[in-house]
């Protein structure tokens, strides 16, 4: 991966997930990497985090704006272990706050672990 695909799965990790624990940032980083494997998503980290479905974004956190905030040496280091092969999710290719959706999909999809506030799902 480019420097600037590693940096922008940081924004990300940082975004979503900075109030989680450090394994639950990794668990984060590792979904986009499931998603770019995956024959069902885009193949780059760019286009997994800036895809589009129905016109809405796929992270609430580039809708808002928050991608664009700097992240912080924990999240770069989440990245990295992700990269490295740490998967605490067990393949999966989503997550989301139950606390925090509603959305009917993703609370029907087979869960694979729960990290912090965390639901993860293949």
């Amino acid at each position: 991966f480019s420097a600037r695909d590693v940096d922008l799965l940081a924004r990300l990790v940082y975004a979503e997930s900075r109030g989680e624990p450090y394994i639950g940032q990794v668990a984060v980083a590792a979904t986009v990497l499931n998603r770019v494997k995956s024959p069902l998503y885009p193949n780059t980290i760019p286009e997994v985090i800036f895809q589009k479905v129905n016109g809405l974004y796929q992270y609430c956190t580039v809708q808002d704006g928050q991608i664009y905030l700097t992240p912080n040496e924990t999240a770069r280091r989440a990245v990295q272990d992700a990269i490295g092969g740490w998967d605490p999710t067990g393949g999966a290719i989503g997550f989301y706050n139950p606390a925090k959706t509603t959305n009917a999909w993703v609370r029907s999809r087979p869960i694979t672990t729960i990290i912090g506030n965390h639901i993860f799902y293949k």
